[in-house]
C-alpha cells in the first residue's frame, strides 16, 4: 500500500478525511503522540488499525470525536461527572471512560466491554479532519505494539509506510505522552493511565480520585490501553536511572565495550561534560520537557544497531511526574540501574 504524506492544509485534511470515509487508515497528530484514525463505526475500518499495529484484539481502543455531539450519538446521556470534566478539561488530554448504548460501537472497539473511553483533543487539525469526517474515529497511538508512542510524523512513517493509507505532519507534539485515562464508571472515578492532566488537578474539579495503575491479569480485558501488554519499550534493554545514581551510571557507561545511550536532564549533562556527545539525548530542564522528548529519544537509540544499553532519568513520583515514569517504568520493565549489573 503507497503511503501518502498529508501537510494540514484545508485541502490535504478533505482528502485525508475522505480516506476515512471509504474505511482507510490515517494517521492523525495530537498534542500527546501521534494517533492511528479509522472510523469507528466501521468494524472493517477498525480491524485495518489492528492489523497495521499488530495489536492484540482484546485491547480497547479510545474514541476520539471533533465535539461533545458526537458523544451524545453513543451514550443515552452524559453523567453530571463527565459533564464538570468536559467543562474543565476538553479539549484536552482527558479520556473519559463512560457507558455506551449496547450496540452501538463495535465489540472490537470496546474489548467487548459496556464502557468506551472517549477523547476529544486539543489539537485543531484532528479536530478539523474528524468533523470532515463526520464520524468519530479509533486514536489508538500510531507505532508498531509495544514500542516507543511516536511524538513525529517521521515516527509514524518509520512504523507505518505501506501499511496505512496516510499520514497527517503537523510536527513534533507538545505533550509527549498519551492522554490521561479516567474510568468514572467505578464507585469512584479512577485514574487508570496518568497522563498531563494530574490527580490534583482532577480532584480540584469532582473531588476524591483513585489511581490504579495496575497490569490486569491474562484472562482480563483492561479497560484502557497501556493495563496489559509490553509498551513503549525499545529491543535493547532500559534502565532508570535516580539522580543520585548519574555519577556512577556514567563511569559505567563508559567502561562498557558497547555503546551505552543515555537520556537525561541538561543539568545532568553539564555536571558529567557530556554535552555534544554522540550518546547522550537531552531530556530538557524538567520533567515536562522530559516527557515531550523521552518517546523520541528511545526511538533514536532503538534504531541504532551500535547501541546495546540505554540509561534514562527517573523523576520524582508527583505531578506529571507520574505519567512520565509511568512509561519510562514499562519501558524498563521496572530495571533500575545498578552498580554491580
Amino acid at each position: 500500500m503507497e503511503t501518502k504524506m498529508f501537510k494540514t492544509a484545508t485541502t490535504d485534511l478533505a482528502a485525508a478525511a475522505e480516506l476515512i470515509k471509504k474505511g482507510q487508515v490515517i494517521a492523525f497528530p495530537t498534542e500527546t503522540v501521534y494517533g492511528l484514525g479509522a472510523d469507528a463505526t466501521k468494524e472493517s475500518a477498525v480491524k485495518k488499525v489492528f492489523a497495521a499495529k499488530n495489536r492484540p484484539s482484546d485491547n480497547p481502543l479510545i474514541v476520539t470525536v471533533a465535539n461533545v455531539e458526537m458523544v451524545k450519538r453513543f451514550v443515552s446521556e452524559i453523567p453530571a461527572i463527565a459533564e464538570k470534566l468536559i467543562a474543565n478539561f476538553w479539549p484536552g488530554s482527558l479520556t473519559i471512560i463512560m457507558r455506551y448504548n449496547e450496540g452501538a460501537l463495535s465489540p472490537i472497539v470496546t474489548g467487548g466491554l459496556p464502557t468506551v473511553a472517549f477523547r476529544l483533543p486539543e489539537n485543531e487539525v484532528t479536530r478539523q479532519l474528524i468533523t470532515l469526517a463526520d464520524t468519530p474515529i479509533v486514536g489508538p497511538s500510531a507505532n508498531t505494539s509495544g514500542k516507543p508512542s511516536p511524538t513525529t510524523a517521521q515516527h509514524v512513517w518509520h512504523d507505518m509506510h505501506g501499511k496505512i493509507a496516510g499520514i497527517i505532519d503537523d510536527g513534533a507534539t507538545a505533550v509527549g505522552v498519551e492522554s490521561t485515562v479516567i474510568d468514572i464508571t467505578t464507585d469512584v472515578p479512577t485514574i487508570l493511565r496518568p497522563g498531563a492532566v494530574t490527580q490534583e488537578a482532577l480532584e480540584a474539579v469532582i473531588g476524591a480520585v483513585n489511581s490504579e495503575h495496575r497490569k490486569v491479569g491474562a484472562d482480563e480485558t483492561p479497560k484502557a490501553p497501556g493495563m496489559k501488554y509490553r509498551h513503549y519499550a525499545p529491543d535493547v534493554p532500559v534502565y532508570m536511572v535516580t539522580p543520585d545514581q548519574w555519577p556512577a551510571a556514567i563511569i559505567w557507561a563508559q567502561q562498557q565495550l558497547e555503546p551505552v545511550g543515555i537520556m537525561a536532564t541538561d543539568e545532568i549533562i553539564e555536571a558529567n561534560h557530556l554535552a555534544g556527545m554522540d550518546f547522550v539525548w537531552s531530556l530538557g530542564t524538567d520533567v515536562t520537557t522530559a516527557n515531550a522528548k523521552l518517546f523520541a529519544g528511545l526511538r533514536y537509540f532503538d534504531e541504532r544497531d551500535d547501541v546495546e544499553t540505554i540509561l534514562v532519568h527517573h523523576f520524582a513520583d508527583e505531578g506529571v511526574g507520574l505519567a512520565y515514569n509511568n512509561r519510562l517504568g514499562k519501558a524498563s520493565s521496572g530495571q533500575y540501574f545498578d552498580v554491580e549489573m
